[in-house]
């Protein structure tokens, strides 16, 4: 079994019996946090291509501020590939910069830099909230993949059903709420306060969203399942 995984054994009879209750079982929450957030380093690093983009749009104009934030990310995805540290994080926000800068380079609108990540955080909502009117919880799949070792005995948990689904509508909501504000900055020409929205409402919700997370689903292993009653 993979390290990190909730344990649900069906061959003692019950779809609870057997599962660990050890906080061993599961990475801690600092140590989850830092793989998905890639620890400070990680955090800071993405988010120096679009500080330099916001501060050279201001000082300057749209096209300086495309090539340097774009530079910058290039740099950095060097940089980690050198010192052959992960460069998953490094690259997602490469991507992410070069689709944006590419855009706003087209249409000369220093608003369009942020337009992928609009869409983007759209769609990635709606795609949480319809998983869980389905019963399937996005959560919960992804929990199966970065913790659970791509394995989902979690299914036969209605518990930890329950759980995923309220946490996968509580991911869906917050993400649609902080795209829903960049939403209306951009609608409203309002290209600095975007980029400065776009910095305040990345990593501190998605931090949060993750601390909620593992402290849900802790809480559900380490809480015995109470036997259902039979009826006479």
């Amino acid at each position: 079994m993979t390290a990190g995984q909730p344990r649900i054994d069906k061959t003692d009879g019950g779809p609870h019996a057997g599962r660990s209750t050890d906080d061993e079982q599961l990475p801690s929450m600092t140590e989850q946090m830092a793989e998905q957030l890639g620890g400070w380093r990680g955090m800071v690093e993405s988010s120096i291509p679009v500080v330099i983009f916001v501060v050279i749009n201001i000082v300057a104009e749209l096209r300086p501020a495309v090539i340097a934030s774009v530079g910058v990310a290039v740099a950095i995805a060097v940089v980690r590939l050198v010192q052959r540290r992960p460069v998953r994080h490094a690259v997602n926000g490469l991507f992410g910069i070069g689709i944006g800068a590419l855009i706003a380079w087209r249409t000369g609108d220093e608003r369009d830099f942020y337009l992928p990540g609009i869409l983007y955080g759209i769609v990635y909502g709606l795609v949480l909230l319809g998983s869980a009117v389905i019963r399937q919880p996005l959560v919960g799949w992804i929990w199966s993949i970065i913790v659970g070792g791509g394995r989902s005995e979690w299914r036969d948990d209605p518990r930890l059903v329950r759980t995923f689904t309220r946490l996968t509508v509580l991911w869906g909501v917050v993400w649609l709420a902080k795209v829903g504000v960049q939403a209306g900055l951009y609608l409203a020409d309002k290209d600095t306060a975007l980029g400065i929205a776009r910095l305040a409402l990345g990593y501190p919700p998605y931090a949060l969203l993750l601390v909620i997370t593992v402290w849900a689903v802790r809480r559900v292993n380490r809480t015995p399942a109470v036997p259902a009653t039979v009826g006479s």
